[in-house]
C-alpha cells in the first residue's frame, strides 16, 4: 500500500495487516483495524485472542514483526511509548504500571515533567496540574502520599489521571479500566469516556464485562486466536452472538446448577479481629461455598488475610476440622490445609519471571521430591491436569507466566492453588479479567471442587457473580460482617443494604 494509502475521513488510526510472533506463538496474524475518530471501539475476546498485543504496537510498547500502521494517509512506526505519545496516544494498562515508592503526583507526571529553568523540577506545577486532573476525576487524593500505600482502585485512577494531565490526548486505550474500581468510580469513569468522546477523542476499550461494552460501545471489534473475526456496530449484534464469536462455541448456563451437599464444619472463624476489622465468626461447611460480599473497603480481604496469617491478628481463633489451627504465617495456613488466590496476581498471586510448571508446583515441591529429586512424571502430570482444566493457553508449560496475557496469569493463580489439594480455598476475586468463556470454566472447575469435599470462600465485587455461585453469602461493612443470607434470600437490594449498613 504505502503511499497509495488513502485513509476513511471516520478514521484516526489504520492498521494493516499487523503480525506479532513471541517465541513458540503467533500472538497477531494478519491483523487490520480501524480506529474510529470520536468513538468508542470495543476489543473484545477471550484471554490470550491477542487484544493487548495489538493494543501495546499502537501504544508503541512493543513493534510489530509485519504489517504497517497509519495516522491520516501517513504511515507511522513506534519505536517506544514517547513516540506514540508525541501523536496523542495514551493508554491505560490492565497491569498497573506506577512506582509505589513515588508519591501521587510524581506517578501522574512521570515522563512528563516540568522544570523551573533547565534542571530543576517545578513541583507546584506538577502539584497543581495533578490536583486539577484528580478533581476532574472526582477523585481527589493526598499528592504527597505513597502510591504504594493506596488501594488498588485509587491506584487505577492515578494511571488514568496521568494520561490526561496534558491535553494533547487524541487516542485513550483502556485495558480492563474498572476491573479493580467501585460502582461509584466506574461510574465516573463512564461519564469521562462519555466526555473524551465529544471531544473527540477515539476511545480503545477492551473489557470482559458484556453489560459495559453495550453500555459504552459504539462499535465492537471480536478477536480470536490472534486473529480478527468480526466488527459490527454495537446496535447489530446480540450478547449471545458476541459470546459466540469469542469462544466459538456455545456456552449453557453462566453459572452452572448445583445440588450442594454439605458435610462437617471445615473452618471455624471465632472471633477474629485486626487492624481494619472487628471481631468476626462464621464458618464454612464440606461442599459449601460461602460468599463475602460488601463494598469495597468493607474489610474481605483483610478478613481473609487474617485467617492466613499474612496480618496479624488482635485477638480470635481458628479452627480446622474442629482442632484449633496455629496459624501465624501463610506456611502455617497452607500446612492446615488453606490456600488463599490473591486478588493481586502480579505481587502476590504469580511469579512472572517463572515458569507455568514452576508455578502450578511450587507450593507441592515436597509432595513431589523423593529424597532430593523430582519426580518428573508425577509433576509432568500435576502440571498438565490443571493446565487443560483451565484451558492454559500456551505454547508450552515452560513459558514463562510473564509472557502470558492477564487471563491466563490469573489462570495459573489458580491452578497453583488448586494442585496443592488445599481442603479449604479462598478465592479473592478469582475472574478478575477473565473472559466469558474461562470464567464459566473456572465456576464449573469450583464446583467440582465442593462436590470433592471442599470447602470455598469466594470473595467478588460482581453483583451477579456473588450471587450466582454462593450457597451462603455473609456481607461486610467496615470491617463487620453485617448481614448473612441463604440462597432463597438473595437479593441485590438486601445486599446492598446491608453493605451500605442500612438496617431499616
Amino acid at each position: 500500500m504505502g503511499e497509495t494509502y488513502k485513509c476513511r475521513d471516520d478514521v484516526f488510526l489504520h492498521a494493516e495487516k499487523i503480525s506479532k510472533i513471541y517465541p513458540g506463538t503467533k500472538a497477531l496474524d494478519e491483523v487490520s483495524f480501524d480506529l474510529l475518530r470520536g468513538k468508542v471501539n470495543v476489543l473484545i475476546g477471550e484471554n490470550g485472542a491477542g487484544k493487548s498485543t495489538l493494543m501495546k504496537m499502537i501504544a508503541g510498547i512493543e513493534q510489530p514483526n509485519e504489517g504497517k500502521m497509519y495516522i491520516g494517509d501517513k504511515e507511522v512506526f513506534f519505536k517506544n511509548t514517547t513516540e506514540a505519545r508525541k501523536h496523542g496516544i495514551g493508554i491505560i494498562h490492565q497491569e498497573l504500571s506506577l512506582f509505589p515508592n513515588l508519591n501521587v503526583y510524581q506517578n501522574i507526571y512521570m515522563n512528563k515533567e516540568k522544570t523551573k529553568g533547565k534542571v530543576v523540577l517545578d513541583n507546584k506545577v506538577h502539584m497543581d496540574g495533578a490536583s486539577k486532573v484528580l478533581e476532574r476525576l472526582e477523585h481527589p487524593l493526598d499528592l504527597n502520599a505513597k502510591v504504594g500505600e493506596l488501594r488498588v482502585g485509587q491506584q487505577q485512577m492515578i494511571e488514568i489521571a496521568r494520561n490526561l494531565v496534558e491535553d494533547d490526548l487524541k487516542v485513550l486505550i483502556m485495558d480492563e479500566p474498572t476491573a479493580p474500581l467501585t460502582d461509584n468510580e466506574v461510574e465516573i469513569l463512564f461519564e469521562l469516556v462519555r466526555k473524551l468522546k465529544e471531544k473527540g477523542v477515539s476511545i480503545i476499550y477492551i473489557s470482559h464485562r458484556l453489560d459495559e461494552i453495550f453500555e459504552l460501545s459504539d462499535r465492537v471489534t471480536v478477536m480470536r486466536d490472534g486473529q480478527m473475526i468480526k466488527t459490527a456496530e454495537i446496535q447489530d449484534i446480540t450478547k449471545n452472538q458476541l459470546i459466540f464469536d469469542m469462544v466459538g462455541r456455545e456456552l449453557t448456563e453462566t453459572y452452572p446448577k448445583r445440588n450442594p451437599k454439605y458435610g462437617d464444619k471445615l473452618l471455624e472463624v471465632k472471633g477474629v479481629c485486626g487492624p481494619s476489622n472487628q471481631e468476626t465468626s462464621f464458618c464454612v461447611r464440606e461442599g459449601e461455598i460461602v460468599g463475602l460480599a460488601g463494598l469495597v473497603g468493607a474489610g474481605r480481604t483483610e478478613m481473609a488475610r487474617l485467617i492466613i496469617g499474612a496480618d496479624k491478628k488482635y485477638s480470635g481463633e481458628v479452627y480446622v476440622k474442629g482442632k484449633k489451627a496455629v496459624i501465624n504465617s501463610p506456611k502455617d495456613a497452607i500446612e492446615n490445609g488453606i490456600a488463599y488466590v490473591s486478588e493481586d496476581r502480579k505481587n502476590q498471586g504469580v511469579l512472572l519471571k517463572m515458569s507455568i510448571r514452576w508455578n502450578i508446583t511450587l507450593p507441592i515441591l515436597r509432595k513431589l521430591s523423593k529424597f532430593i529429586f523430582i519426580s518428573q512424571k508425577e509433576e509432568n502430570a500435576c502440571v498438565n491436569k490443571y493446565k487443560d482444566a483451565l484451558r492454559i493457553k500456551t505454547p508450552s508449560v515452560n513459558q514463562l507466566v510473564g509472557n502470558l496475557s492477564g487471563g491466563n496469569q490469573q489462570k495459573v493463580a489458580v491452578a497453583k492453588w488448586l494442585a496443592s489439594e488445599s481442603k479449604i480455598l479462598i478465592l479473592d476475586e478469582p475472574t478478575r479479567g477473565i473472559d466469558v468463556g474461562a470464567k464459566q470454566e473456572i465456576y464449573e472447575l469450583i464446583n467440582q471442587l465442593t462436590q470433592e469435599g471442599l470447602g470455598i470462600i469466594m470473595i467478588s465485587s460482581e453483583m451477579e457473580e456473588i450471587m450466582g455461585m454462593s450457597d451462603r453469602m455473609l456481607v461486610m461493612a467496615e470491617g463487620n460482617v453485617v448481614g448473612e443470607l441463604q440462597k432463597e434470600e438473595f437479593s441485590q437490594d438486601k445486599i446492598l443494604r446491608y453493605a451500605s449498613n442500612i438496617t431499616t
